[in-house]
């Protein structure tokens, strides 16, 4: 037995790191993909467009924009390869975000051209 002090590499300093992560997001199915990325815009748009805790602090209607258009391309593209089942909770938060934008706006977007209405149409 030696003096010397067991040396332990901290935890995602391993050398089969890179390895293992690319084996567990493998085994994740793509429709649990594409609803996590999905649930993350939703939830990021949600807040820029003021629909968090502080939105006089948080509320940013350009970057809602983008997000809101991320989240309809993603939503249109991916509906028919998710499914009914998954798509139809997106298309739905995504429709509520879409009217939130509308009533945050100072300046209303004429109809269809507001955040992702070029990829779901207008959205009243």
């Amino acid at each position: 037995m030696t003096d010397t002090p067991a040396t332990t590499m901290p935890e995602g300093d391993g050398p089969d790191d890179g390895t293992e992560a690319a084996r567990d997001i493998a085994e994740v199915p793509a429709v649990e993909l594409i609803n996590t990325v999905a649930v993350h815009l939703l939830s990021a748009a949600a807040v820029k467009v003021g629909l968090a805790d502080d939105p006089e602090q948080q509320t940013d209607l350009d970057e809602a924009r983008k997000l809101i258009t991320a989240l309809a391309g993603l939503v249109t593209a991916a509906a028919t390869e998710i499914g009914d089942h998954h798509a139809r909770p997106l298309r739905d938060g995504l429709r509520s975000l879409q009217l939130a934008f509308r009533e945050a706006s100072a300046i209303p977007d004429a109809p269809g051209a507001g955040p992702g209405e070029k990829y779901t149409g207008p959205v009243n």
